[in-house]
């Protein structure tokens, strides 16, 4: 029943978002499922992308998750807490280049972290039409994405009325 439970969560999650950059599409594809309680400021979550070999797969993983913090956020589950979107829409629309060039120059890498050694688990790796389906555990340091956003003036600082 439990695992019904998990997969149906799964089903849920399934994002398919669209980013429009500079007339070119981008789609971000993939679902987030918490793991547990990271470190202090951090989140554990395992997402799964989806990619035609496991190689793209695991590096689409790390910039995924990060777009899932940002925009989505985390639901609760596993000892963890949910976590709301850290970017607000309207902040999100208000600095699209901004994030473009976040994600396209890999300063989002800074913030990420595999959390296992590379190695995808056989209940991990599902073959979807052409693509395969990938779960990957990773670490989003949260506290530190928040602080650089902030500091670069995207958001708003954490408490601030105005």
């Amino acid at each position: 029943m439990k695992k019904f439970f998990c997969l149906l969560l799964l089903f849920f999650m399934a994002a398919n978002i669209v980013i429009v950059a500079g007339g070119k599409k981008k789609e971000y594809r993939y679902e987030i499922v918490p793991v547990g309680v990271g470190s202090q400021g951090s989140l554990l979550i395992k997402v799964y992308s989806y990619a035609k070999n496991e190689k793209d797969a695991i590096e689409l993983a790390k910039e995924n998750a990060v777009h899932g913090v940002l925009f989505k956020g985390v639901v609760g589950g596993n000892g963890a807490s949910a976590q709301p979107a850290i970017v607000k829409p309207e902040e999100k629309e208000k600095n699209q280049d901004f994030f473009d060039d976040f994600f396209k120059s890999g300063r989002y890498l800074q913030f990420v972290s595999l959390s296992s050694d590379g190695t995808v688990s056989p209940d991990d790796r599902l073959k979807v039409g052409n693509l395969y389906k990938i779960g990957i555990i990773v670490s989003v340091n949260k506290a530190d994405l928040r602080k650089y956003l902030e500091s670069e003036g995207v958001i708003k600082k954490f408490g601030s009325i105005f």
